[in-house]
Formats: C-alpha cells, sequence, structure tokens
C-alpha cells in the first residue's frame, strides 16, 4: 500500500538524478517514481524535464496527463 512507503527529501530525491547514483527517481503530486528503466529518461534528461525533481508544477502543460506515471512504480513519497 502506498501508506508504507518511505519519505524522501527534496535533497534525497536530488540525488537520484541520473548522475549522482544510478537511480533516476522524479516526483509528481507527492509520490515518487522509479523511472530508471525508461529509455525516455536516459542520463535522468527527458525533454526539458530532469530527473531529482518534483515535475508537479511543470507538468501541467504538458501534452500527456498523470496516467503517463501508471507504467512506473511508486517507490517512496516526497516530504
Amino acid at each position: 500500500m502506498l501508506e508504507n512507503l518511505p519519505e524522501y527529501t527534496k535533497s534525497q530525491l536530488a540525488l537520484r538524478n541520473g548522475q549522482d547514483k544510478p537511480q533516476i527517481w522524479v516526483a509528481y503530486l507527492g509520490d515518487i517514481y522509479d523511472v530508471t528503466e525508461s529509455r525516455l529518461w536516459r542520463n535522468g534528461k527527458h525533454y526539458e524535464h530532469w530527473a531529482g525533481q518534483d515535475l508537479t508544477d511543470e507538468l501541467k502543460d504538458a501534452p500527456h496527463t498523470q496516467k503517463v506515471f501508471e507504467k512506473f512504480k511508486v517507490i517512496g513519497r516526497l516530504k
């Protein structure tokens, strides 16, 4: 269940940017998603978006909806 997920700070999330650590994580609406295996997030970048941060505000104008995150595992919550 999502209630039992660990919480991470923005600083901890920032380390999972595809550069500092091997994991590539992004946050959206308080959930943290592991996008490491996605070919679209190679090197921690997807178009003009960078991994290791909360993308909630950036994705308001994105061409896709929240459903794009359904294929990724929620691995934590943003503190």
